[in-house]
């Protein structure tokens, strides 16, 4: 594989530290602005709203700048976003400086993953997407509890600067390491052409699997300290190994993922979210001690994250004269589906029906997502059928503007 994707690896790893670190942070920074806890967790909100608008916006406004160019300006405003965020005075200020900070996400995955697979022979395509999506799974294991510990021990200002230093650290890589492009800018069919590509219903169907999958995940993950402590019996104290071991199993199913996804992408999306379905079926029994609720932990990680690189190679599939801004809309739906799932899974608590049906709820989202793949998939049939009287085929393109060194 390309020494270049070890570049997007690090942008990754910088983004998915600053999206998580918030959650364990929320006390330290109610505290210092002097606001609850609940007010403080508008933070979260206002980054994932940066990303819901920031990835599909940004990936058209730049559809005729070279990609490697679009990377690096995308981490200059991701650094900008965690530095402004370090020092802002108030609540106010700091809901600005999060927002900023989460409108480069989805179009750097979106447009990292349009350049990994652009680097590497077709039958290649989808772990060089994994790659890029390991620095996100890895910042779960390592990133997100030393950027925790850092931020109570230092403050939670210097996590953030800690966050663009990493950002920096991508924004050398990049430079670096990511080939040139040429030609691109002048084979772009520009912002109407790549919205227009939107238009297609297999685009929008494999979105609508992106918040479906994803939503089952988060559904349960959102809920996962509760279901730890009050139903497994942990102590508080243990939940952030515990959430270690989530990031161990999503770094795995990612890989995996994505070496299945290669030979067969449909059935490495229909696996998946089938496992995925019986992991969370298994949540009421498996967290009834506290080895198995460890197992279900990681399990959970490993089969939501199987279908991380399928979902998003079929989004630029199915987009194929855009698949950049395609990309970048799927990482859009995947924080779609993190406050929605949340909401179903909180719905589930709220009717009373016990700590661990937030992951039942999850369940029934991943059977959801199988009945939406599966419509794509019927769809996909009917217009490749000869019948029809001609085969319509859906392929990533060929970059005409090709990656040189």
């Amino acid at each position: 594989m390309p020494l270049a994707l070890l570049a997007l690896a690090v942008g990754a790893f910088g983004i998915g530290t600053t999206e998580f670190v918030m959650m364990g942070l929320l006390p330290d920074v109610a505290d210092d602005l002097h606001i609850s806890i609940p007010t403080a967790g508008h933070l979260v909100s206002a980054y994932a709203l940066g990303v819901v608008i920031g990835a599909p916006l940004l990936a058209a406004l730049t559809a005729r700048m070279p990609r490697r160019r679009v990377l690096i300006a995308l981490m200059g405003l991701f650094v900008v976003g965690n530095a402004l965020s370090a020092l802002a005075p108030g609540n106010g200020s700091l809901l600005a400086a999060r927002f900023l900070s989460g409108l480069p996400h989805g179009a750097f995955f979106g447009v990292g993953a349009v350049v990994a697979t652009g680097m590497v022979p077709p039958e290649r395509k989808a772990r060089s997407v994994s790659l890029m999506f390991l620095g996100l799974t890895v910042a779960n294991i390592a990133g997100v509890p030393v950027a925790t510990l850092m931020g109570q021990h230092l403050g939670w200002r210097a996590t953030f600067l800690g966050v663009s230093v990493i950002g920096l650290a991508a924004i050398a890589s990049l430079a670096l390491l990511i080939p040139h492009d040429r030609g691109h800018a002048a084979s772009s069919t520009g912002l109407r052409g790549e919205l227009a590509a939107l238009r297609s219903l297999p685009v929008w169907l494999a979105l609508g699997t992106t918040v479906a999958g994803f939503g089952a995940l988060f559904a349960a993950y959102s809920y996962i300290t509760p279901m730890l402590t009050d139903a497994a019996g942990y102590a508080e104290t243990n939940v952030t190994l515990l959430l270690a071991l989530f990031g161990v199993g999503a770094t795995a199913g990612n890989l995996l993922g994505g070496r299945l996804a290669d030979h067969s992408l449909r059935g490495t999306l229909f696996g998946g979210l089938a496992a995925l379905a019986v992991v969370l079926l298994l949540f009421p029994v498996l967290m009834r001690g506290e080895w198995s609720a460890a197992l279900a932990v990681t399990l959970l990680g490993m089969a939501a994250f199987v279908t991380g690189s399928p979902l998003q190679l079929m989004v630029m599939e199915k987009a194929s004269a855009a698949p950049s801004l395609a990309s970048s809309a799927n990482q859009a739906a995947f924080n779609l589906a993190n406050a929605g799932g949340a909401w179903i899974g909180g719905l589930a608590l709220a009717a009373g029906f016990g700590t661990t049906s937030p992951a039942l709820a999850g369940a029934a989202l991943a059977v959801l997502g199988l009945g939406v793949a599966s419509v794509a998939y019927a769809v996909d049939r009917r217009r490749t059928t000869p019948s029809a009287g001609r085969v319509i085929t859906s392929h990533l393109p060929e970059e005409s503007g090709a990656l040189h060194h």
